[in-house]
């Protein structure tokens, strides 16, 4: 064989030379690919899972007992007090004492403090001294119109014995009626230094402060020292108020309900109210009134809601969830209604079955439920319990273990 056929047999042909490098070149795909499946998985991720979502969040509350009561609507609103009181000194003063503490009883009158009185028991004084004054010079006046009137009987007899002359008469009756007047003025003196002793022990009375009616102290505005007056004052030095009392027996909801189903509230209609605080305690209450005036910024109508149950656990400004009831139909049979109420707004669907998102701590855990009847706003569903929070409007892009924090209401 010769040197041109060995040659020959050394050459690669173009077609193994083709197989043999793409198949040198399919690991490199390959890893490429898988590289880019992590890149996008990782972003994913980052854009989803990683992501803080800012979310409202709403309470499921129990429906009300079958057979009794139905609920036709809900609203959101708080605990106010219809008699609410910052309690302040009638007059300008420098505190002494104050007497009272948050969190503490009082009673009606109750002393809660004192302004000094040093100047006030002063004036007091000195309208006593005045009327005493007053008094004396009475005594004088009158002592004096005594005795002119003794002279006026004694001129009387004389003249009608002609031993003293008709001038001498007249002029003792003169002296009677200016003595007379002396004495009736002097009178209207006392009554005036009389009012004046009054109206010191007044302002001395306006250094005690005392409570408007029974109730608790809510907060503690001014410490001893402090200058506080009935007038705001410029700078920040002088306080208006001692502290703030609150009536709790007259604690009651304010709500607003959308304008669109104010026709299902009206007067003495029976509701039940759960506070924020505590989800599983239902609160038997009932209308009192709908204020008869709109809010045009919110399209809502403020209704006050009286609770028929006094507690110490509600608390001013508390959010609360009422549930205004329409009464069953009588002779009907309602089966005990199972579940809770949640806003409709709360139940998504994930590959055809229906979910709602529990906020665990800083977690929103996925939760699988059955919806049940609506009622306007909300939705009957099965399969959490009462007093759950979940995220009102979960977005789409929310997962389970998804990280959430609260926003405003």
């Amino acid at each position: 064989m010769d040197q041109s056929d060995l040659l020959k047999e050394l050459r690669i042909d173009s077609r193994q030379r083709e197989d043999a490098g793409g198949a040198s070149r399919w690991p490199w795909i390959a890893g490429a690919i898988v590289l880019a499946i992590a890149l996008i998985g990782g972003a994913a991720w980052f854009l989803v899972g990683g992501k803080t979502f800012e979310v409202q969040a709403a309470t499921a509350t129990a429906p009300a007992a079958g057979g009794g009561d139905t609920a036709v609507l809900q609203a959101t609103g708080y605990v106010t007090a219809r008699r609410e009181a910052t309690v302040s000194a009638q007059i300008t003063g420098t505190l002494t004492q104050v007497l009272i503490e948050e969190g503490e009883h009082v009673d009606k009158d109750q002393v809660l403090a004192h302004l000094d009185d040093t100047a006030q028991k002063a004036a007091l004084a000195q309208a006593q001294a005045q009327a005493s004054a007053a008094q004396a010079t009475l005594g004088q006046y009158q002592a004096q119109l005594a005795q002119a009137q003794r002279d006026l009987k004694r001129a009387q007899d004389l003249v009608g014995r002609h031993l003293v002359s008709q001038q001498a008469l007249e002029d003792a009756q003169t002296q009677v009626s200016a003595l007379t007047a002396q004495v009736d003025a002097q009178r209207r003196q006392i009554e005036l230094a009389q009012a004046g002793v009054k109206a010191a022990q007044v302002q001395l009375d306006y250094c005690t402060v005392r409570a408007p009616f029974a109730g608790v102290v809510i907060a503690k505005n001014a410490q001893v020292g402090e200058i506080v007056s009935p007038f705001s004052a410029g700078g920040g030095f002088t306080r208006t108020g001692v502290g703030t009392i609150v009536d709790m027996d007259s604690l009651e909801v304010d709500v607003d309900v959308n304008e669109a189903y104010i026709n299902r509230v009206q007067r003495n209609q029976p509701a039940q109210a759960v506070l924020d605080a505590y989800p599983s305690w239902t609160i038997s209450a009932h209308v009192i009134a709908v204020i008869p005036t709109a809010d045009k910024s919110k399209a809502t109508v403020k209704v006050r809601i009286a609770l028929d149950q006094k507690d110490a656990r509600v608390l001013p400004d508390m959010g609360a969830r009422v549930s205004f009831l329409e009464e069953a139909k009588k002779n009907t049979a309602a089966a005990p209604l199972k579940g809770v109420l949640v806003p409709s707004t709360s139940i998504v669907q994930r590959d055809g079955k229906n979910f709602v998102f529990a906020i665990d701590g800083s977690r929103a855990r996925a939760r699988e439920v059955v919806p049940g009847q609506a009622y306007s706003d909300l939705r009957l569903v099965e399969g959490i319990a009462a007093g759950t929070q979940v995220v009102k409007q979960p977005p789409v892009q929310m997962s389970d273990g998804a990280a959430v924090t609260l926003g405003g209401k």
